[in-house]
Formats: structure tokens, sequence, C-alpha cells
């Protein structure tokens, strides 16, 4: 998973670019990058690291210009060599630059595409600049001088869309010409739209970015977001085209970010992240409710931090008391990303702490937004018991992760999941837990749609297993599986470059 932002402005975009990626830094915590143009002179700065360690003064003195694109990184397998940090470049045709969130599903057959076809060579193992040189491969055929209409930059995009299969947000500044933004034709990543009329100099300047927290951060105002299959262009003159270029686009927004990812300060497709995680916690309630009433719970009690707003709606419904139990470490990185579990369980201990006057004597139910591989639950379940608690049970504002995600999310190996293959029960067992009940898929959907009835399908194939590129099948997860398991992810011999897809624009 990755964060995305861009400027076509009429004053310097450093500052805002800057800005636009700390507050998705919740996004991407290994990388980050910007590009800006200055004239027909790209400059760019990108590494390893978080937004405020990466970009220094005199970087940022550097990062001159009215137009540029930021990105910060997850590497959803792979390497995390400071080579794959986005964005990327190619000097033909015009100059362009791209940042990517998503993962190609056939990107080895794109990257012998480019190579024998197109003869252009892929200098990196990243699916994102595989995207990139499509694209500009596409834009090359369109034009035939340096002149550049919305109409070409709509016809590379169209072209985009039949090569490319998986899900991916886009966007890309093209020296001398303005900038351009798309997103797949099922709308699995997010891409929002907005603008601000400029104070100085008048004028209105555009911005796209992966959420619309970012939007907010830097004084634009959101306009829309970006459908599936559609193309943003904004001219050097701040000129707005936008248009359809995908021959059947779908809508299969993905549900994850509203139970996880996304800020919920955000807006996804018309959707409170908010409001769709306190309906959760509302549905989950009635859920516990109905099933458990016989259970003596004497406490609800969140592990912070996206679960708190479900919790508390849970507390609600049961009409229980909701306290916080666990101080977070806001410096310790996502456990379920680490490779290796040694590490994850090390991480666990270093993130949370609990207060044992919360736990004391009293029976508890601590919610947390999904269970991944379980190796976080067992440990916060032991922490509670350590803390005095009586009893335990668990709930999950997520169903079981069955299926390994290969849409930009790193999920595991199929075989780390501890819900693959297994039932509720048997996964009580291995956390530790007295009881466990996970969330409906029916009730997860609802809470989503209820504030967006447009949204009749969602990408839910963590859960189903059903993939709605339909050209997932099992060599290709066999292939992930190989790439994303613990033993590969240590080991420094581990290459797998031979799949071409190191999936870097997640």
């Amino acid at each position: 998973m990755c964060g995305i932002v861009g400027i076509q402005g009429t004053t310097p975009v450093n500052q805002a670019l800057y800005d636009g990626l700390t507050v998705l830094q919740h996004r991407g915590q290994d990388a980050a990058g910007i590009v800006t143009i200055d004239g027909n002179t790209l400059r760019q700065r990108k590494a390893n690291g978080l937004v405020k360690d990466v970009f220094e003064k005199r970087h940022m003195e550097r990062l001159i210009g009215n137009v540029g694109i930021g990105h910060v990184r997850y590497p959803t397998a792979g390497s995390s060599s400071v080579a794959q940090a986005q964005p990327f470049y190619v000097n033909s045709p015009f100059g362009i630059a791209l940042a990517h969130n998503g993962n190609l599903t056939n990107a080895r057959e794109l990257r012998e595409e480019q190579f024998r076809l197109a003869r252009r060579h892929i200098n990196t193992s990243s699916d994102s600049e595989i995207l990139l040189n499509v694209l500009a491969h596409e834009l090359d055929q369109q034009t035939q001088t340096l002149h550049l209409e919305p109409s070409h930059v709509f016809a590379a995009v169209s072209k985009v869309h039949e090569q490319i299969r998986g899900a991916y947000a886009a966007v890309a500044v093209i020296i001398g010409h303005g900038m351009v933004a798309f997103r797949d034709p099922n709308g699995i990543r997010p891409l929002v739209l907005g603008k601000r009329d400029c104070e100085q100099g008048g004028g209105t300047e555009y911005m796209v970015a992966s959420e619309s927290v970012a939007l907010n951060a830097v004084g634009f105002s959101l306009i829309r977001d970006v459908a599936p299959g559609e193309a943003v262009y904004i001219t050097q003159q701040g000129e707005l085209f936008t248009q359809q270029c995908a021959a059947e686009p779908q809508h299969h927004s993905c549900i994850f970010e509203y139970v996880y990812f996304a800020r919920p300060d955000s807006f996804i497709d018309k959707v409170s992240v908010y409001g769709a995680r306190a309906r959760m916690g509302q549905k989950l309630g009635a859920k516990i409710a109905r099933e458990w009433e016989d259970l003596d719970i004497d406490v609800v009690i969140p592990i912070p931090e996206t679960s708190c707003d479900i919790a508390l709606e849970i507390a609600h419904n049961l009409d229980l008391p909701y306290r916080q139990g666990f101080v977070k470490n806001r410096y310790i990185g996502r456990t379920f990303i680490m490779p290796g579990q040694n590490q994850r369980r090390q991480s666990v201990r270093r993130k949370l702490n609990a207060i044992p006057s919360e736990f004391a004597g009293k029976n508890v139910l601590l919610v947390d937004d999904s269970i991944v591989r379980g190796t976080t639950s067992e440990q916060i379940i032991q922490m509670a018991r350590e803390a005095g608690a009586k009893k335990v049970y668990f709930a999950s504002a997520a169903p079981e992760i069955r299926f390994p995600n290969v849409y930009g999310i790193d999920m595991p190996s199929v075989n780390e999941l501890i819900a693959y293959g297994r039932e509720v029960d048997e996964i009580c067992q291995l956390i530790g837990a007295d009881n466990l009940i996970f969330q409906d898929l029916e009730d997860l959907e609802d809470s989503v749609r209820h504030f967006n009835p447009e949204l009749r399908r969602f990408e839910t194939s963590v859960f189903t297993g059903e993939y709605v590129t339909q050209d997932v099948n099992q060599a290709y997860l066999d292939e992930l599986n190989a790439l994303r398991n613990d033993s590969s992810k240590q080991s420094d011999c581990a290459d797998s470059s031979h799949l071409g897809i190191y999936n870097e624009g997640q």
C-alpha cells in the first residue's frame, strides 16, 4: 500500500507536496520521494525513510517548480532498496515522471513486451516502472511532434487500460505539458481530485491524492473521486480535462481501505471512513449481543488505533464501559508487514503496553480491526492476562482473512494467514482467547454501502478468494507465495526478479 499526491499549480508546490505526503505517511513508511518540474528541468529527491527524514531543508530548496508529484511507499514484496523508491522517470517522450499505488497482476508479461516490442528497458524490479514505460510508449505512439493534445493523453491511457491488469492509481507529470492521473477500471485503489484558488496571481490549482485528507491538509477542496477507468489531465496553463478511458468500467472499491488503511478523517468514494468504522462497530455489537448473550463481559477495550471508533460503538450497543487499556508507541511500524515471526513478536511488546488497572480482575472484550497472522492478537491477549484479566474475549471488525491480497496490500503468504484452512474455534485456540467472533462480510459491506448506495460491489478477495480482475490463478498465487513468505524475505539471497513483480507500487 502506498500514497500518492500530485499538484499542477501556479505557485511553488514543494511545501504542499511535503505536507500532503506527511498526512499520507500511514500509507507507507518505507520510502518517500518528490519530483518537481522547473521549466524543462526535472528535480528529484527520494530515499528510504519517513517523509520528515528524507526531505531536509537543502532538498526542499532544490525542489522548485509549480508542478510536481510525490509518493510514500510500503513494498508489498521483494526488495526495499532505495532504487525502487518512487517517483520513476523516463526521458522519452517529453520526459515523464510517475508515482503509483497498486499492483499489476500481469507485470511479468508486460516487462517482456516492453523489452521485446517497445524496445524499452526496465531498470528495476518495480511494477511501477513498468506502468510508467507502458504509458510513455503509448504517448509516443499518439504524438509525432512535440505538441500534446488532451485527446492524445486520453488515447494513451485507454491503451494502458487495455494492456494492464490489476489495481492502480497513478499520477504523472509530463515536462512542458502538465499532469495526468488515472485510476484502474475497477476502481480498486482510491484517487481523489481537488482544487484551490490561488491568492497570489490568481488562477486555479489542481491536486490529486490517494485520500481526501491530503487535500484538506494543504487547503484544497475536494471536487470528487476520480471514477474507475477515468483519466484527469491538467495542462501547464491550468486547464482541466477529464475523460472515461475504459471500455467497461466497474466499481470494486477495496473494502480494506475502510477497515484499516485509510485515515478516519478521509472520504473515499463518497464514504466517510470514520462513519463506516462506526457502523462496523454497530453491526458487530449487534452480532455479539445475539450470539454472546450468555457471556459475562465487564469492559470493552480497543487495540489502538484503528479499532477505537469500532470498539466505542460496540460498547454503546452492549451498554458496557469503554476503556483505553493499551498505550501505543507511535514510532513502531505495523507488525504484520515485518519479515520474520520473532521480529513481529518483539515489535508487539514495543508497540503496546497494558494499563494493569483496566484489566485486573475483569472479563474483557478486546476489539481489533482484523486478524492476519494472529501474531499480534496472541501477544495482546497474553498481555491482557499478564495485566490481570480473568477472561479475554476477542472481536474482529473484519471477517476471517483466508486468502492473499494481490492488489497492493502486503498480506503474507497464504500459509501464514491464521484463518487459512481453519475454523473460528481453532483460530480462537491458537491466539489464546476465551472466545472469538468475526464480523460477517455482509455486515461489513453494508457498513460502507450505507453511506454510498452506489457502491454495489467491493474488492473482498482476502475474505472470499474471488479476484475481480479474473486473471489470478493458482500458478500466480504460488509465485506470489514464494515471493512473500518469511523465509524469502529474510534470505539475503532471495531474488525473485524472474517473476518481474516485486510490486513496489503498493
